[in-house]
C-alpha cells in the first residue's frame, strides 16, 4: 500500500514490497536475548515482533518522492528473481507486487528521474535491474542512478553477485553517478554521510515549505534500537560506528518536526524520534 505523505510542495509515498516476520532478534543483535526484550515486548508485539514466531516483523519499502521538477525512487527493495544466500525468502523471488504497487502510486517505471540508494545491500537496490532476454538491464531506463561513491566501489571490490546483478548493468548502461557522501541533488534533496551499517551509507533528506523529512535506511533497522541505541546489527560493516552515528542522528532528529522514513519499521513505517524519560521512543504517523 502507498502512504501518502506531503512536505511542503514534495509528495512522499512508501511503496511496500513485504512485511512478514523475519529475523529473530539475536540474529539481528547479540543483545536481543527474550530477557533483554522482555521489558519492551509489550509494545513491539505484535506490530515489530511476531508473538507466535518470536522473529522481527520487518518490512521492505521504497519511498516515491515527487518534487516540482523530479520523480525521484528511493532505494529498490529486493527485486526479483534475484540470487540472495539469506533470508531464503529473498532468494529467486518471482513476486513482481512492488512493480505493480508502484504503478498504483502514480509512477511508472520510465517516469522515474532518479534512483537514490541509502546502501547498496540486496533489499535495498534489489529492483535496480530486471531480467530481459537473457540479461539484466535497468529498470528504470530514463533515470539516474545515484550511488555513493565509496559504497559502490566496496561492492565492486567485493565482487558480489549483488554487485554483478542489480549494479554493474547500471553502469555499462551508463546510467550511474557516483557521488561523495554529502552530495546535493538540489536544495530540497541531499545526502547525509551515516557510516556503520556500511562504508557508504547515506540518509537521504528531504525539505520543502518549512517541512522535513530524513530517510534513515538500515541506520535503524528496528524500533527496538531507539530504546537500545547501543544494539548495532551483526551485520554491520563497523558495529561501534553504527552506534555512534544511529546515536547522532538520535539526538539530532529527536523531538522536532522531521518526519523519518524508515527502511524496516513495521506499518506505516514513517514516524517521529520522541523522549520517553531516558530513552527514545516512535510515535508512528506523519
Amino acid at each position: 500500500m502507498a502512504i501518502l505523505q506531503q512536505l511542503g510542495d514534495i509528495t512522499v509515498q512508501r511503496i511496500i514490497e513485504h512485511e512478514v516476520p523475519v529475523y529473530l532478534p539475536t540474529d539481528m543483535f547479540d543483545e536481543a536475548t527474550p530477557e533483554a526484550l522482555e521489558p519492551y515486548r509489550s509494545w513491539l508485539e505484535p506490530k515489530a515482533l511476531c508473538p507466535t514466531s518470536g522473529c522481527l516483523v520487518m518490512p521492505v519499502v521504497s519511498y516515491l518522492v515527487k518534487t516540482k521538477h523530479h520523480c525521484i525512487l528511493i532505494d529498490t527493495c529486493c527485486g526479483c528473481d534475484k540470487s540472495y544466500a539469506d533470508p531464503p525468502g529473498w532468494h529467486h523471488r518471482r513476486n513482481k507486487l512492488w512493480l505493480t504497487n508502484l504503478e498504483t502510486a502514480g509512477a511508472h517505471p520510465n517516469e522515474i528521474d532518479f534512483v537514490f540508494c541509502t546502501h547498496l545491500h540486496s533489499d535495498h537496490c534489489g529492483w535496480n535491474t530486471i531480467f530481459v532476454d537473457g540479461r539484466w538491464i535497468p529498470t528504470f531506463p530514463n533515470a539516474k542512478y545515484i550511488f555513493a561513491r565509496d559504497e559502490y566501489q566496496a561492492m565492486e571490490d567485493e565482487g558480489h553477485q549483488i554487485f554483478i546483478d542489480n549494479l554493474l548493468p547500471i553502469m555499462e548502461a551508463k546510467q550511474a553517478i557516483l557521488v561523495d557522501l554529502d552530495y546535493a541533488l538540489d536544495d530540497q534533496v541531499w545526502l547525509e554521510p551515516t557510516i556503520g551499517h556500511s562504508i557508504g551509507h547515506v540518509a537521504i533528506h528531504l525539505k520543502s515549505g518549512g517541512a522535513r523529512a530524513a530517510m534513515c535506511g538500515d541506520l535503524i533497522h528496528s524500533p527496538v534500537q531507539l530504546a537500545e541505541p547501543d544494539w548495532s546489527c551483526n551485520s554491520d560493516y563497523d558495529l561501534a560506528m553504527s552506534t555512534k552515528t544511529r546515536k547522532d542522528f538520535l539526538d539530532t532528529h529527536c523531538d522536532t518536526d522531521t518526519l523519518i522514513l524508515t527502511s524496516h519499521f513495521p506499518s506505516p513505517s514513517v514516524g517521529h524520534i520522541i523522549s520517553n524519560g531516558d530513552i527514545y521512543d516512535f510515535k508512528y504517523g506523519s
